[in-house]
């Protein structure tokens, strides 16, 4: 597992600096029970900015040796069409610890203004490993207000549920985020709660993070 973290890194890090990404943020999440950290980056390709590389990469570690069986690490790049701002339809080749390479296509909603932004990525896919389809849906809810000039309160959400087959549940977790942004330093208080399987075993974290864009 350690070598798939490592690789996790390299490949966020390397791809970022490749693509001089317009956006990039990351993510440090960690406390008793775990250690989360995530990398997402999107790079327009075109000029008329119909096209983006969106880049997610990840990596979660449990500190406790009868979890680490849980450990999990993913690196995902999507080609995205770009509808109009909202929508935007296109395939991605994922790989994860658990289920290996995937192929997927995935449809994106996004809905922002300056204080507010919601994502929505329903996908369908097929795992080589298990030779089966799955379907997946992944959500982030943002929300900023400004506190002084420099200073922000933030909170975030992220969810996602994955079945497969179509019926029978695999993975899903929702991730909560709560805290100060100064200077483009994001930094404060977080909670995950994991589910795995077909009869959800249960594992939630508490902890402080922090997250930078760049």
């Amino acid at each position: 597992m350690k070598r798939i973290v490592i690789i996790s890194i390299v490949l966020s890090v390397g791809i970022v600096n490749l693509l001089q990404a317009q956006f990039t943020q990351v993510e440090l999440f960690s406390g008793f029970d775990k250690t989360d950290f995530t990398a997402y980056s999107s790079y327009f390709i075109n000029e008329n900015k119909s096209l983006s590389i969106n880049t997610l990469a990840f990596f979660q570690k449990f500190n406790d040796e009868e979890n680490q069986d849980f450990d999990e690490a993913g690196v995902q790049p999507t080609l995205f069409w770009n509808l109009n701002e909202h929508f935007s339809i296109g395939p991605s080749l994922y790989y994860n610890s658990f289920a290996g390479y995937s192929r997927r296509l995935s449809a994106k909603f996004t809905l922002k203004n300056p204080r507010v932004l919601c994502v929505i990525i329903p996908s369908i896919a097929h795992s080589e490993k298990l030779d089966a389809s799955y379907a997946e849906v992944f959500a982030k809810l943002q929300f900023n207000t400004p506190i002084t000039d420099k200073l922000s309160l933030w909170i975030n959400g992220q969810f996602l549920t994955v079945w497969d087959k179509f019926q029978m549940h695999s993975r899903s977790f929702q991730q909560f985020r709560a805290g100060l942004s100064l200077k483009g330093h994001q930094f404060g208080v977080g909670a995950d709660f994991d589910q795995y399987g077909p009869n959800p075993i249960q594992k939630s974290s508490f902890g402080l993070y922090y997250r930078k864009t760049l």
